[in-house]
């Protein structure tokens, strides 16, 4: 295997080359990889800063939004001088600025039924970070689809969740079925969030992320982890694959068009 690491990237990355986990070949696969972030928000902040710091070699970020100061609160790629400017650029500025080894492909867009299947098949690993239930749904299914794993996250006031979907284990939709009925959970600009939960949950995401490609430990496939600031407690909850799941069980779908992802984004059985 020929590594061609030159030695800038030996020392930029010798914590990891040192580990008997990485090695140069375990790093050579991190440059090697592409990853998806979906959202530059608060999860997706911390996802960001640290997949570029490990040299993922290629960062794909969706996001649709721009920065505003409310953000700065939590989402720590980006600085009081972006406000105004979309955050994919913000994040790609905040990544060249970190390491040159990384590529990102920025896409300002939001990802939808039309778009998403284009872009989630380019990647290894797709990262959710969404603040919606249409988006998880969309990432869940195509994902599946398309056989990538997916890291995904969650986080409300003092509480966070994570968990991640491999093409072999239960999918998100095993996990929780359906979308609460649309207005019954609010989101964060109307019960605000603790600024630095989405740093715990991202990080943990990132970690996700990094074993994906390394191949290396226990993920969190098939448990679902609680983390609560407010009491500083870890829980984990265990889930198995759903056989009658539209998506990942036996009669699973071979498509998402027709798919209803409003409402409680519920795919009806025949």
């Amino acid at each position: 295997m020929a590594l061609s690491l030159d030695a800038t990237q030996l020392d930029r990355y010798s914590r990891h080359i040192i580990m008997d986990e990485v090695g140069p070949e375990g790093q050579k696969k991190l440059l090697d990889a592409e990853v998806v972030v979906l959202g530059a928000g608060g999860l997706g902040a911390p996802v960001i800063q640290y997949l570029a710091a490990a040299g993922v070699g290629t960062l794909g970020i969706v996001d649709d939004d721009v920065v505003e100061r409310s953000n700065l609160q939590r989402q720590i790629i980006h600085a009081d001088a972006d406000v105004g400017v979309p955050k994919v650029d913000s994040a790609r500025n905040y990544v060249e600025d970190l390491n040159p080894d990384v590529d990102v492909e920025p896409y300002e867009t939001r990802l939808d039924t039309d778009n998403a299947r284009d872009i989630l098949s380019q990647y290894d690993v797709v990262v959710d970070c969404a603040d919606n239930f249409r988006a998880r749904y969309i990432v869940n299914d195509v994902a599946q689809l398309e056989e990538i794993p997916v890291v995904h996250g969650a986080i409300y006031k003092f509480e966070g969740q994570a968990t991640t979907l491999t093409p072999e284990g239960p999918c998100y939709r095993c996990l929780f079925p359906e979308a609460p009925e649309p207005g019954t959970v609010p989101d964060c600009a109307a019960t605000g969030v603790l600024g630095v939960l989405p740093g715990t949950v991202g990080c943990i995401q990132a970690t996700e992320a990094v074993k994906l490609v390394l191949g290396v430990g226990e993920t969190l496939e098939g448990r679902l982890l609680f983390y609560d600031a407010m009491d500083m407690t870890f829980e984990t909850v265990e889930y198995a694959k759903n056989p009658d799941c539209p998506v990942c069980g036996d009669s699973e779908i071979q498509s998402i068009e027709g798919i209803d992802y409003g409402g409680t984004c519920r795919i009806n059985a025949d």
